[in-house]
């Protein structure tokens, strides 16, 4: 049966504050923040039968352990969403979140359902290693020059960009530094106060006294990661960290941390039944491989498919969420692409917010979602690079 395709429309968007890596959600389980942003996106929009939502796919960069065994469908059973509704954990690494979101929105638009969820989570704190639970790279990629790549970590992939790109470390800590001070500014004027679902962090802690156990309470709704000591001279006394006269410092790559994020999306006649109120409609998504040694330039190559898939040019685009894995990358892919400076993260980005790996690009699609709810953006993208050499990119336009 042939299926006209139908937009599919962003109704709600909801995020957890982003805490560093050990920070606030150090004893908070990845499913259990999943769980608080679903319960959040479905409450956020009129009564409807819950068992509508076709599909809830969540992306995580590292699905082991606390986030393994199928973390969506977890997530959602915590939720307390109908044992009708499935789940499907996706893993592009860092554009996991997007994709997620991609792929529940292209469910929409194809007619699979009429409601459907994207959103991720990462808890980095659980991880004992950047690589994962467990860290087992095939050795065949030590075999040759080929593929070696594949083994690299994150920071020497991105010293190769400010190499192969001549972005100096000057430029790479007046990049960072500028992204604490927009999320500080940001933070301080409560533009993130829509998106955020604040959590109750409960910690149990003993009473000697008493000889009883303790529950203390935390409301965590405000982002961990922005830095007010940062400063230009704290900045230039970090040493780089991944090659010895490399240019990559903690200052200027994306904070480990812990998060989740969800957007609900539905068809015009789910919308029409429902009543909730439509506040963007997916426009694109696209992928694109880069060589494994510069995955940071990723966005290059993935930005120019996703707007060719919208019908539309780079200017058309007046919010540009761009994952701030490393400055270096960043920088190399806004000159190499010509992207307008004052349009790119102008909240801050990752350096400064933190980069729950899978969750992020969820976290920065619900901060786009927030800014064009307030009137601030009609048209948004959402872009990054991820591991292993790839670049991902969707963009959104308010209705």
């Amino acid at each position: 049966m042939n299926r006209q395709i139908q937009d599919a429309y962003v109704v709600a968007a909801k995020r957890t504050a982003v805490a560093r890596k050990g920070g606030a959600f150090r004893h908070v389980r990845p499913d259990d923040m999943l769980a608080h942003v679903l319960r959040g996106v479905v409450e956020a929009v009129p009564a409807f039968d819950r068992n509508e939502i076709g599909d809830v796919v969540v992306g995580c960069a590292m699905p082991e352990a606390e986030q393994g065994m199928n973390v969506a469908r977890i997530g959602l059973l915590l939720a307390g969403l109908p044992v009708s509704v499935p789940g499907v954990t996706v893993n592009r690494f860092c554009a996991s979140g997007l994709n997620a979101i991609a792929d529940a929105a292209i469910k929409v638009m194809t007619g699979q359902c009429h409601v459907a969820i994207g959103a991720g989570t990462e808890s980095m704190t659980a991880m004992p290693t950047m690589m994962g639970n467990k860290l087992s790279i095939n050795p065949r990629a030590f075999e040759s020059a080929e593929h070696v790549a594949i083994a690299y970590g994150m920071g020497l992939t991105a010293e190769k960009v400010a190499q192969q790109y001549k972005v100096s470390r000057e430029d790479q800590d007046a990049f960072a530094l500028a992204s604490h001070h927009k999320a500080l500014a940001a933070i301080a004027a409560g533009r993130f106060r829509d998106e955020v679902l604040p959590y109750t962090v409960r910690t149990h802690l003993p009473d000697l006294d008493s000889n009883t156990v303790r529950i203390a309470e935390r409301v965590f709704d405000t982002d961990e990661g922005p830095r007010r000591d940062s400063s230009p001279e704290a900045m230039a006394k970090l040493r780089p960290v991944f090659a010895a006269r490399g240019s990559v410092t903690a200052g200027n790559s994306s904070q480990m941390s812990d998060g989740a994020a969800a957007v609900l999306l539905m068809s015009e006649d789910a919308v029409k039944r429902t009543g909730a109120v439509p506040i963007a409609r997916f426009r694109s998504f696209a992928v694109a491989g880069v060589p494994p040694e510069i995955m940071g330039i990723g966005p290059v190559e993935a930005i120019p498919r996703a707007l060719k898939l919208a019908g539309m040019q780079q200017a058309d685009i007046d919010w540009v969420e761009l994952n701030e894995a490393f400055a270096a990358q960043a920088l190399a892919v806004i000159r190499t692409l010509g992207l307008d400076p004052a349009k790119v993260n102008p909240l801050g980005g990752a350096i400064a917010l933190g980069h729950p790996l899978g969750a992020t690009g969820a976290i920065r699609a619900a901060t786009i979602i927030a800014a064009m709810q307030r009137g601030e953006a009609r048209t948004g993208m959402v872009t990054m690079c991820i591991g292993t050499g790839m670049g991902a990119a969707g963009i959104f336009e308010r209705v």
